[in-house]
């Protein structure tokens, strides 16, 4: 965090003034899931989870010889596997956030904004928990290798390591539930789901993208270029942890086959390259795209 000295330059004067400008979004718009999202109403086995063009097996030949109710079972369980990697995730932005503002100003706008953000995640991870549940599926979570060196880099990312891993998760994720919440095959709890995360994790987005910038003034090439490689090692573990290998069986697919023709689905690359084309943009223009990096990037299909 800023000294009040540092507060007062025009990099201070600015970053206080977005803190209260999300400040003053978060309390003219913020929603309550556990009265928003219909968690009453028993699930309609009718709707897909997620929108179908997003499956990891739309466009496959499986996929074809799939009826209709054994894809939206897919799609049910695959939204749920992305409902669960999300709770990861926010686990370790949380933390990483809290270090961050460790006895730091509590006068400070953005150390008030942190806390924000600390709450809704709170809430979104018990949203994304309820939903999970509601759409039948058991608890899917990451590897336990990527679940051990996620606690490594929770207790241990700094700047704009943590701050740029947190915008890939976001993204990524923003993407996906923008197709969905205005999905009308999508079963609507899910949909108001996808909405309330979709309003209040762009708020989280700009701040994520403002810490970049602002820690990355001070990083001497050797930081950057070792940062740039850390963010895209975490971003090819956080997308490739997204659909659980067990949802095929879940659904009662084939899974041996399944995965088979997920692993190779062009589609499904080609739609995860799309939803990540502002965000390359992003950090190309931050220095952050370097040709280390650039490997992960496209083994985790992102370019």
């Amino acid at each position: 965090m800023t000294s009040i000295d540092e507060q007062r330059s025009p990099a201070g004067d600015a970053r206080a003034e977005t803190a209260r400008r999300l400040l003053d979004s978060a309390q003219k718009l913020s929603y309550d899931p556990l009265r928003e999202v219909d968690w009453e109403t028993p699930l309609d086995t009718s709707y897909h989870g997620m929108s179908p063009e997003w499956s990891t097996l739309y466009g496959t030949p499986y996929w074809a010889e799939l009826t209709e109710d054994q894809r939206k079972a897919l799609t049910r369980q695959e939204a749920a596997s992305v409902a669960s990697t999300g709770i990861w995730f926010e686990m370790i932005l949380q933390q990483m956030v809290l270090r961050d503002f460790y006895a730091k100003d509590p006068t400070d706008p953005a150390f008030q904004w942190a806390l924000t953000e600390i709450a809704d995640e709170c809430r979104h991870s018990i949203m994304f928990a309820r939903g999970a549940a509601k759409l039948g599926a058991p608890a899917y979570r990451p590897q336990r290798l990527v679940v051990e060196l996620g606690r490594i880099f929770a207790a241990t990312a700094n700047g704009e390591a943590a701050y740029a891993a947190i915008l890939v998760a976001e993204e990524v994720l923003d993407v996906m539930q923008r197709a969905s919440m205005r999905d009308e095959r999508v079963v609507p709890f899910v949909r108001t789901i996808n909405n309330i995360h979709v309003v209040e994790e762009s708020r989280h987005m700009k701040f994520a993208r403002a810490e970049t910038k602002e820690r990355l003034q001070e990083a001497g090439r050797v930081r950057r270029e070792a940062n740039a490689l850390v963010i895209s090692i975490v971003s090819y573990f956080i997308v490739s942890s997204m659909i659980n290998k067990d949802v095929y069986a879940a659904a009662g697919l084939d899974a041996k086959r399944a995965l088979r023709e997920a692993k190779r689905n062009e589609h499904h690359r080609s739609v995860l390259r799309s939803s990540c084309a502002g965000l390359m943009e992003f950090l190309d223009s931050c220095g952050l795209l370097t040709k280390p990096a650039l490997r992960f990037y496209r083994r985790a299909n992102l370019v």
